[in-house]
């Protein structure tokens, strides 16, 4: 990515999120991250989610701003369901001990209440059932309500945009689905991925 400017400017610090995670499932063989300019500082430090990020400190003026990044990655077959699930989760709805409720405080904040989300949430099927068969349902009925669309646009939709449209970006979906877990009582977080394309 390249930003050319008519005049030399001082840019401020800059911080890229351009590094998968060291928790990553895909194993990283190689990664590298080039700025240009080449006089520059940069601190590698990490988010409170395990994340890498670059602080680059420009100390001079420059009339241009490049970075590139390259990556190789071994694409292995991973097994989505290949992980743990603790007893007492087992079955939909379970309870979460109170510390483990208090660490994941964050994960079930509500940041929507809209009339067709709730709407959406009241019919949802609340009897117990497998806690992976109920995730996947859950998984196969956004997905067959909401038609995937690219979107250029910043941000993410809310989840009434979505649901109206019945469309949206996987992060309008992934959106959705985080909100919907919340008001069922599931601790759940927004991530985000990369989208691969191999030639």
């Amino acid at each position: 990515m390249s930003y050319d400017y008519d005049r030399a400017v001082n840019l401020s610090p800059h911080l890229f999120r351009l590094r998968p995670a060291p928790h990553c499932r895909t194993p990283i063989l190689a990664y590298s991250l080039k700025v240009e300019p080449s006089n520059h500082f940069i601190n590698w430090q990490q988010d409170p989610f395990g994340n890498m990020i670059a602080r680059v400190v420009f100390p001079e003026q420059t009339r241009r701003l490049h970075f590139e990044v390259e990556v190789i990655a071994d694409m292995i077959v991973i097994n989505p369901f290949d992980f743990f699930v603790e007893k007492y989760a087992e079955h939909f709805p379970f309870e979460y001990n109170h510390q483990l409720k208090k660490e994941l405080t964050p994960y079930f904040e509500i940041a929507e209440n809209g009339i067709q989300l709730q709407q959406w949430v009241q019919g949802i099927d609340r009897s117990q059932k497998r806690i992976i068969d109920f995730l996947v349902e859950m998984n196969q009925k956004v997905w067959k309500h909401t038609n995937y669309t690219v979107r250029l646009e910043a941000g993410v939709q809310t989840c009434e945009e979505t649901l109206q449209l019945k469309s949206g970006s996987c992060r309008d979906s992934s959106w959705l689905l985080v909100q919907i877990f919340r008001h069922l009582g599931l601790a759940a977080r927004f991530a985000s991925g990369y989208l691969v394309q191999l030639k």
